[in-house]
């Protein structure tokens, strides 16, 4: 399994060359994913939706998903929590971010109906950042692994996302951020060295490093449930 991550890694942290080569231009039109939205879960109060990184295992992310979600449980005392896995390829092909994008966007909307009562808490590491970051509205076009928007959360569910857990986030390397409606409750976590969020950076043991942040990021969630 660690093999594999750290081909992931390495793949992702190959330099601006590899940049080029994964990430589809700002004019590019990727096409609509024709996959249905997930129908909507059991009410909880609380729901994580997860957007893993490239070739990421686990339920919802080994490194990311899986630990905070586990963390989150024991911090957010009183309420239940659900999760869900967002959909998509989270692979190097030039579409893989945008099926994701949409995904999560039909996803939140369909269970914001389902459940009005219902929080989110957004997380996504590496690949599934560029995922996050689209759907509320911050393009990752140019950023590796990166995509157009091509769906964003409605202004209607916003009020509805308490925190938005970010790691390995690509588009820092381009010099951009999360800022406006959703900048106040953001975390977003890049490790010193990291090459995928870093510029310049040449640790890539560091992109693999995020389950170390687990705690932090769910007490950053839990604070603002």
């Amino acid at each position: 399994m660690r093999i594999r991550l750290c081909l992931a890694a390495l793949s992702l942290a190959g330099g601006a060359g590899l940049a080029t080569l994964s990430a589809p231009s700002a004019t590019a039109t990727p096409p609509a994913t024709t996959s249905a939205p997930a129908a909507a879960a059991a009410c909880s109060d609380v729901e994580v939706v997860s957007a893993r990184g490239t070739f990421e295992p686990g339920t919802l992310g080994f490194i990311v998903g899986d630990p905070v979600f586990s963390a989150l449980k024991k911090k957010a005392t009183g309420k239940s929590l659900s999760s869900y896995a967002v959909d998509y390829p989270a692979n190097l092909s030039l579409t893989s971010a945008a099926q994701g994008n949409r995904d999560l966007v039909n996803h939140v909307q369909s269970q914001a109906a389902a459940c009005p009562n219902q929080r989110f808490v957004l997380v996504g590491y590496s690949q599934g950042a560029n995922v996050v970051d689209n759907s509320i509205g911050i393009s990752s076009a140019g950023a590796v692994v990166g995509s157009p928007i091509v769906a964003t959360l409605p202004a209607a569910v916003e009020p509805k996302v308490a925190a938005v857990l970010l790691f390995g986030n690509p588009i820092r390397a381009l010099g951009k951020s999360v800022t406006g409606t959703y900048q106040s409750r953001t975390l977003d976590i890049c490790a010193k060295g990291d090459p995928v969020c870093e510029s310049g950076g040449g640790n890539t043991g560091a992109h693999l490093s995020y389950r170390d942040n687990a705690d932090e990021a769910a007490a950053f969630a839990a604070g603002r449930l």
